[in-house]
């Protein structure tokens, strides 16, 4: 038998017997002389050690798999913590059994039937497989020997060949059957545990509260939320800790993958790039040469088998077919451990090379985008200059065909047709919404499906002409006197009516921002240049710079009219971003704001920063005849073009005379024009406002407008109906968010069930804006309350945001300081998490619990109604103001 040796290597000169003694050749090795000749011959040293691997490998299991390796692989998948625990479900199941798996900051739950027995039977096959070799018949002689090659180091090459008996048909037929099944078993087990997951809550930016000594909550800001029960409450703080240790890791991978992305992001060398062709390209040939020795040897056994079936001295024949099995297995394995070498150095450039091409895929895609957008732009305003051409007064008829509307015009009053309107009304809505919207926002609930029907109703205004004046001079008045009420007899403290202006810095947009694109805004260190010198708490202050709303609907007798104010209110909340594009200071963790305004405008308010990750502000504010609150955070992707942000979490208002409560979420704001152009704000989305309590039942569907180049409908429009517990509308609201909401009561239905008409009586403005001073925009923007907000004060708390030293220094002007001052803050806050964290893995290795963080003027409960934690203000922060005792509070400026 001849063979062909493969590159590189020389043909012996003699040939050598297949069979015969054991031989020690150069190096101490034992071999047998002919197979010895033939692998030399027939594969170069790295295929005989890759051959010799396989075999080995081969040897101890007849599925080429490893009881080492695979071991060591379900080691690596461990995960950690796994277990059965009660999972709620829904309110006609109720607390359900699950298999909860936590694992790489990501903790998942599978079906009882299904989803444990996937992942034990999975683990367990796949961490230990041990099986017994059985033989059938006597042992063979060892003139009939079968080559076995054991593991050897890369380098130099060693190959060990001893003398021993060839294993019966009957036995390795026996033992791959075994191997087989167990290898489907296997294969079963797993694709069940992945079909077989119900949910996955990933822990980076997870809330998780414990609800009672056994249960606890788990969601990630409102989108998602798990409530869980354990069998006791060792079992529960065991879970409870390994949660909060594995969110801690998962911040800290996250902010490393992060830091990795932004060194990938840079060109490969060319050197190593073609260093890494060419290491692809010899290991692509070794596995050709491998593929041609599989296909000669395999023809080779095929004729010795065929050999075998006729003719005489059938014991020479079967040393030939054994010889020819054993050069077609070491040319096997040598073609396996050659794919593995292959694969594994595929895989080492291939992670960086596939972030590089997505990093280049969104860059061209977010390109598109802003040269398609640059292009609409350049056509919008050619119409634009064509609609206001000299001669545009005479053309008047033209003009209606290529009506045009600006980004920054401000909304107009509603006329005689925008007070008739359409509008699609959801059909059923539940009354224990906070549940169902959790779960329709991404709750993994079972068992409970949405209701997207909705109902078409026509509003028609009548009467428009004879409008309720008394009742419009009554509201403006009311707002010219609260802001001041200087006819009263307490002395109110003169405050400031304007900020320094606005210093003029250049900056490179593009250079802070390109690799901000698809980011959290809460995690990107922004300088101040993009910032208004105000704290998110403070700008959720300003919500109530039209309280005498408020004030009004305290005094409503109907439930319905009442909530129609508060709707109002809602609205008057948006007014100033239609100017106002600064992004305000993200608040440190424990930061406060107060804001007592008793004195002037009749309610007093306090923020607290009550959570990092997610970013969470808790807010109380008492007024006259009413209290509201509310627990805040968001999310918010930077897109290139645009930024949006949407907020999660629910504001409440409630009038303690009557009993009367109203719960709402706000809607979606988008800052447009990023990259190019003018930055302008929109507001849009559904908001559903809710009663609560004595006004159970009453609610209010209102639909702000996106905005549209191609509309002839106001720009920025907000309509909606209020309906009373029988969804009977019975108050219609009508206006723009930048300008004003009137009201109007239903005198009378008509049409069909399916498709009602409502006639509305004469309308009332329910809301006013009150402009901001002329010269506004050389100090932000900003209103007279936006510019007494941030108004030094004396006795506050020290983590009060009027004494956060970047913000004060971007007021005064001095933005490099105040760039400098919000690194150090930002970098204090890192190392306080950073300081938590061990403190908590310090104690989960002593096996004690570690309290999470705790606000100090706000506290868990759970929120009526539902299993929800919300934050609620515990009433001890005007005490200890008046006491001047700030002991509990830590120092964080």
């Amino acid at each position: 038998m001849s063979e062909t040796p493969m590159p590189g290597m020389a043909k012996p000169a003699t040939p050598t017997p297949l069979l015969g003694p054991s031989v020690v050749v150069p190096g101490g090795v034992v071999v047998a002389p002919a197979v010895a000749a033939v692998a030399a011959a027939t594969v170069p040293a790295a295929t005989v050690n890759a051959a010799a691997a396989a075999a080995s490998l081969a040897s101890a299991n007849p599925n080429g798999g490893s009881s080492t390796s695979v071991a060591a692989a379900a080691s690596q998948a461990e995960p950690d913590m796994k277990g059965w625990l009660l999972k709620w479900t829904n309110y006609l199941k109720g607390y359900q059994k699950r298999w909860f798996v936590l694992s790489k900051g990501v903790l998942s739950y599978y079906r009882a039937e299904h989803g444990a027995g996937s992942y034990a039977g999975g683990r367990s096959a796949a961490g230990k497989l041990s099986i017994r070799r059985r033989r059938k018949g006597p042992r063979p002689e060892s003139k009939g020997t079968m080559m076995q090659c054991l593991r050897a180091p890369r380098s130099p090459t060693r190959l060990v060949v001893p003398t021993s008996s060839l294993p019966d048909s009957n036995s390795l037929s026996s033992n791959n059957a075994l191997m087989k099944k167990h290898s489907k078993k296997l294969k079963k087990n797993q694709a069940e545990m992945a079909h077989t997951c119900r949910g996955t809550i990933s822990l980076h930016g997870a809330l998780i509260h414990t609800v009672d000594s056994c249960t606890f909550v788990i969601s990630n800001g409102g989108t998602q939320t798990f409530h869980i029960k354990a069998a006791n409450e060792v079992e529960r703080q065991s879970w409870v800790t390994a949660l909060e240790l594995a969110k801690a890791k998962a911040i800290r991978a996250m902010e490393s993958d992060e830091e990795e992305e932004d060194n990938t992001a840079n060109t490969i060398p060319s050197e190593e790039l073609n260093l890494v062709v060419r290491e692809l390209t010899v290991r692509l040939e070794n596995l050709k040469t491998c593929y041609d020795l599989i296909t000669k040897h395999g023809a080779a056994l095929q004729r010795a088998l065929s050999e075998l079936e006729t003719g005489d001295d059938l014991a020479n024949k079967t040393k030939i077919v054994s010889e020819r099995a054993t050069l077609f297995r070491i040319s096997s394995n040598a073609m396996i451990n050659a794919c593995s070498d292959y694969l594994q150095t595929a895989q080492t450039q291939g992670h960086k090379w596939s972030k590089m091409l997505q990093h280049e895929r969104d860059q061209k895609l977010h390109l598109e985008e802003m040269v398609e957008q640059l292009a609409r732009q350049h056509s919008h305003l050619e119409q634009a200059a064509t609609r206001h051409r000299p001669n545009a007064a005479t053309s008047a008829s033209d003009d209606e065909d290529n009506e045009f509307y600006d980004a920054q015009e401000e909304g107009g009053s509603v006329t005689q047709e925008d007070s008739s309107f359409i509008l699609n009304i959801p059909v059923t809505t539940h009354h224990n919404h906070r549940r169902n919207s959790n779960d329709a926002t991404g709750s993994s609930s079972e068992g409970e499906d949405g209701n997207s029907e909705t109902q078409q109703v026509l509003v028609v205004a009548e009467n428009l002409d004879n409008m309720d004046v008394t009742d419009r001079i009554s509201v403006h008045s009311s707002q010219a006197l609260t802001p001041t009420l200087a006819n009263q007899s307490k002395v109110v403290r003169k405050r400031r009516t304007r900020v320094p202006d606005k210093p003029n810095y250049p900056l490179n947009l593009w250079s802070i921002i390109k690799n901000c694109i698809g980011k959290d805004l809460s995690k990107i260190p922004m300088p101040v240049n993009f910032n208004e010198p105000l704290s998110m708490l403070q700008r959720l202050t300003e919500d109530f710079e039209y309280s005498e709303i408020l004030d009004k609907a305290a005094q409503a007798k109907d439930t319905c009219e009442q909530l129609a104010y508060v709707t109002a209110f809602t609205v008057s909340s948006y007014s100033t971003t239609s100017n106002r594009t600064g992004k305000p200071f993200n608040p440190l963790l424990g930061e406060t704001y107060e804001c007592d305004r008793t004195d002037d405008l009749g309610w007093r308010c306090i923020n607290e920063q009550v959570s990092h990750h997610p970013p969470m502000a808790a807010q109380y504010c008492e007024g006259r005849g009413w209290r509201c609150w509310q627990e805040f955070t968001m999310t918010s992707k930077f897109r290139g073009k645009y930024i949006q942000i949407v907020p999660l979490g629910y504001a409440h208002v409630e009038f303690p005379a009557t009993g009367n409560r109203y719960t709402w979420r706000k809607v979606t704001t988008t800052v447009h024009n990023i990259i190019v152009g003018k930055l302008w704000v929109d507001n849009h989305g559904d908001m559903e406002i809710f009663g609560e309590r004595n006004a159970k039942g009453v609610k209010c569907h209102l639909k702000y407008l996106p905005y549209s180049y191609f509309t002839r409908d106001t720009q920025r429009r907000v309509k909606g109906v209020v309906m009373d517990s029988s969804n009977q509308v019975k108050w219609v609201v009508n206006g723009t968010w930048d300008s004003k909401i009137e009201i109007a009561p239903v005198t009378s239905t008509s049409g069909s069930t399916e498709n009602p008409v409502y006639k509305t009586g004469n309308y009332k403005t329910a809301w006013t804006r009150r402009m901001p001073p002329p010269d506004s925009d050389r100090y932000y923007n900003f209103t007279l309350l936006a510019c007494q907000l941030n108004e030094p004060e004396p006795g506050v708390a020290p983590t009060d945001s009027r004494l956060r030293p970047d913000q004060r220094l971007m007021e005064d002007g001095k933005w490099n300081e105040s760039n400098q001052e919000k690194l150090r803050l930002e970098e204090g806050q890192r190392a306080r998490r950073r300081q938590r964290e061990a403190e908590a893995e310090t104690a989960a290795a002593e096996g004690r619990p570690y309290p999470p963080y705790e606000p100090i003027w706000f506290g868990k409960e759970k929120e009526e109604g539902t299993d929800n934690l919300v934050h609620v203000y515990n009433g001890t922060y005007w005490d200890a103001k008046a006491k001047g005792d700030w002991s509990k509070c830590s120092t964080i400026f």
